[in-house]
């Protein structure tokens, strides 16, 4: 599965490198760089680095198993979250730049509802209750966890929803089906035809197998 993702990678610098070199860009002649060189580096630098591959790995959901007792505790927003559900879509030349893309997107539609790190978070008992916060309105109810596919589903006695964790580098992320991320934002926001918002249902048809929702901190 690495050397997938390190032969994606590597189509990804070279063609970077090459559509960015034009006249007086010639390997050894230009003083500054360009574009496509520093992409290139940063590219290369992935290539080399065995941990910053397995951080790309630790976007697919169920790559990495997390312990129930990880989540006990409060669980801030930190920044838009995805993941994938498949390794075979990370393997896919782009499929990096297509995360950092739909984070990109989900931006302006979080900013919209008003989400921050406080009116948004998360925090999970050892007895399966939860208490949280989305953009201020208030959830509470029970939870269960399944270690083996890392899915996390509420129940707060009106509604239920699956979540999907993964690790991040500064915690974890919760991630839900796009189409279910966006009913939840329209609930808080109370503008369902907000254009902005439907750029988030639109997701799922953009990037297959993708689930999207929250990177967060604990």
């Amino acid at each position: 599965m690495k050397k997938l993702i390190i032969s994606a990678l590597a189509i990804v610098a070279m063609t970077i490198s090459g559509c960015m070199m034009g006249p007086g860009m010639g390997t050894g002649t230009g003083t500054g760089g360009g574009l496509g060189d520093v992409l290139g580096s940063v590219l290369g630098g992935v290539l080399s680095n065995g941990s910053a591959t397995n951080g790309l790995l630790n976007m697919v959901i169920g790559y990495v198993k997390i312990d129930e007792r990880e989540l006990y505790g409060t669980w801030a927003y930190q920044a838009p979250g995805c993941a994938f559900t498949s390794e075979n879509l990370l393997a896919k030349a782009g499929g990096a730049v297509a995360a950092e893309n739909v984070k990109q997107k989900l931006a302006p539609a979080y900013n919209t509802v008003g989400i921050n790190a406080n009116n948004t978070f998360f925090v999970f008992s050892q007895d399966q209750r939860f208490q949280a916060k989305v953009a201020g309105i208030p959830l509470s109810g029970t939870y269960t966890y399944d270690k083996t596919n890392c899915a996390i589903k509420f129940n707060t006695g009106l509604v239920s929803a699956t979540g999907y964790l993964t690790r991040t580098t500064s915690g974890m992320a919760l991630t839900f089906e796009s189409k279910k991320l966006l009913t939840i934002l329209q609930v808080a926001s109370a503008m369902s035809g907000n254009e902005t918002l439907k750029t988030v249902g639109d997701l799922s048809k953009e990037f297959d197998g993708l689930r999207v929702g929250f990177d967060m901190r604990k």
